[in-house]
């Protein structure tokens, strides 16, 4: 309920239902999932979860960030892929969630944490400090994840830059690593709890999504939404 850019977030209408329940709705419908929980330290949001059959755990109000408030409900488990879907993602897709498992099922053992990356849409300034942009190596591992511009095209040409969709997956084993990291400057100055990770040397992997999706991080975010919403577009999820 405290979110920076837009306080009350999880609770907002969206089309008549609370944002929070278009997230739980969409990952619901995914088949990759045993079980699904609400990890939050807001009681209202506790209250809006149970009362459309939701199931919503009430956790510490002093995590720093996400991923840490879902390493203490993964702590209980034991699942041995654990999914962070945000609270942001209404339009959260089964492909997506799929696209985020999937490396996970190699027998390399080197893949402990995943998520996504989209193209990047021309029409957002890539300026603009709401999308974050993530570049990746030859292997599809993250590089560097910012809000700023990247990379600095000095030489024009062609570069793996994508749109970061705020979707996560750990080994529940590197989620319990995660959680004993300490914060880092990167994660700290940028606001972006994946560099924590990075900064400690721990690869991402960044799963193709082969389309920008519509995330609601600020009040406008909203209204785009809505207006997605009302064109239709809330059965196939997509964002243009």
């Amino acid at each position: 309920m405290g979110a920076v850019r837009f306080p009350g977030k999880p609770l907002v209408d969206l089309a008549g239902k609370p944002l929070v329940r278009w997230v739980y709705e969409a990952a619901a419908a995914s088949p990759v999932l045993d079980r699904l929980v609400v990890a939050t330290p807001d009681r209202e949001i506790i209250d809006a979860v149970t009362a459309f059959g939701g199931e919503a755990v009430l956790t510490s109000a002093d995590h720093p960030t996400g991923t840490d408030r879902v390493a203490e409900v993964a702590a209980t488990s034991t699942a041995d892929v654990v999914v962070n879907v945000q609270g942001d993602q209404p339009f959260l897709t089964a492909a997506m969630l799929d696209a985020l498992i999937a490396p996970f099922a190699g027998d390399d053992g080197e893949v402990v944490m995943t998520t996504l990356g989209a193209p990047l849409n021309p029409d957002v300034d890539p300026a603009d400090s709401n999308v974050v942009k993530v570049v990746v190596d030859t292997r599809g591992n993250a590089l560097l994840f910012s809000r700023s511009p990247i990379p600095f095209y000095r030489t024009p040409g062609p570069a793996p830059v994508f749109h970061h969709l705020g979707l996560y997956a750990f080994t529940r084993s590197f989620l319990a690593v995660y959680q004993g990291l300490a914060p880092t400057p990167l994660e700290q100055c940028e606001g972006l709890e994946q560099l924590r990770a990075l900064e400690h040397g721990y690869r991402i992997r960044v799963c193709p999504n082969d389309a920008p999706v519509i995330e609601v991080n600020t009040p406008d975010d909203l209204v785009a939404a809505t207006a997605f919403v009302e064109r239709g577009g809330a059965s196939s999820g997509r964002g243009h």
